[in-house]
């Protein structure tokens, strides 16, 4: 036998004995929200896009309190059965006031077509979170509410969810080793006799983060980012509904320079995005926003200036 069996090297020795890397399950560190999963991928391809003139300015008070003028000029898109979009020219502007304390968050906004937004955050207690948000309106049916409380533990989340229109969900997600996370999510709408269930996985590293999400909705969520460097990351997701049978895949990218922020996308329907923020001044921010869909003949391109 020993002529047969080649002898063990003292390398192999070496290599075969080195202890795997072990996961301490009692120290796992605390996943993110659960309604967050996907949030660096829609950090990099779903920003705030808009068209027309936005001009938005903030004025501190003192270290708490402080106000909001928001100025919007531009149009909106009118629902309708043709292929093409409609817009009409639309206008307003929006007063708000914002509290904000280390253990509690209040901020209001109110618009001149009627519109009224509150959200409220506030810490019970070092685990346990409030957060409640509404918006009242004139048309029917329009208005609505919604009160979550967060539980966070040592390597766990939890939420209960209470809603306007008899609506009740919770939410858990828990980190099953140090980079893996595992959730699900439970809701049930009285109002429509509707009711779902999720699952959702996220694994995440340095240098990765890759996401996914299924419902009984129908719904089927992916997402990737790859973070080629500190200041640029690549992002794709695939957005799936069995029961529409509906498909849309996106690819792009968040690039931060040393005074700006540029992130763009492109999706598998040929609409293409881009958004820029760059910072003129301390306190002063230069925005551009551009989203061109050829198919459907919807071009929409807007500026911005954010002051405080």
């Amino acid at each position: 036998m020993a002529g047969i069996i080649p002898p063990v090297s003292d390398a192999s020795k070496q290599q075969s004995g080195k202890p795997a890397e072990k996961v301490d399950y009692l120290n796992l560190p605390c996943p993110i929200p659960y309604e967050e999963i996907h949030r660096e991928a829609l950090m990099s391809l779903k920003p705030e896009l808009f068209e027309g003139l936005r001009f938005d300015f903030t004025k501190g008070l003192n270290q708490k309190f402080s106000l909001s003028h928001s100025v919007f000029m531009g149009s909106t898109e009118v629902p309708s059965q043709s292929s093409e979009t409609i817009k009409v020219p639309s206008a307003n502007y929006e007063f708000g006031a914002n509290f904000i304390d280390p253990n509690l968050m209040l901020i209001g906004r109110v618009l001149t077509d009627g519109r009224l937004h509150a959200r409220v955050k506030w810490d019970l207690s070092e685990n346990l979170t409030l957060k409640a948000n509404a918006q009242l309106t004139n048309e029917p049916h329009m208005s609505h509410g919604m009160v979550n409380f967060d539980f966070k533990g040592k390597d766990y989340r939890s939420q209960f969810q209470v809603g306007n229109g008899a609506l009740i969900g919770a939410n858990y997600i828990q980190n099953v080793t140090q980079h893996l996370s595992l959730g699900g999510e439970v809701f049930w709408a009285g109002q429509h006799r509707k009711s779902g269930i999720g699952y959702a996985a996220r694994y995440e590293t340095d240098k990765m983060v890759a996401t996914g999400q299924v419902a009984s909705t129908g719904m089927v969520a992916l997402s990737y980012v790859q973070k080629v460097s500190e200041k640029v990351s690549l992002a794709t997701d695939y957005m799936f509904n069995w029961l529409s049978r509906d498909v849309t895949a996106s690819v792009g990218y968040d690039y931060i320079l040393r005074q700006s922020r540029l992130r763009g996308r492109i999706d598998s329907n040929g609409c293409t995005a881009a958004f820029l923020e760059e910072r003129l001044n301390m306190g002063l921010n230069f925005i551009l926003s551009a989203e061109i869909d050829h198919k459907k003949k919807d071009y929409k391109f807007g500026f911005g200036l954010t002051v405080g």
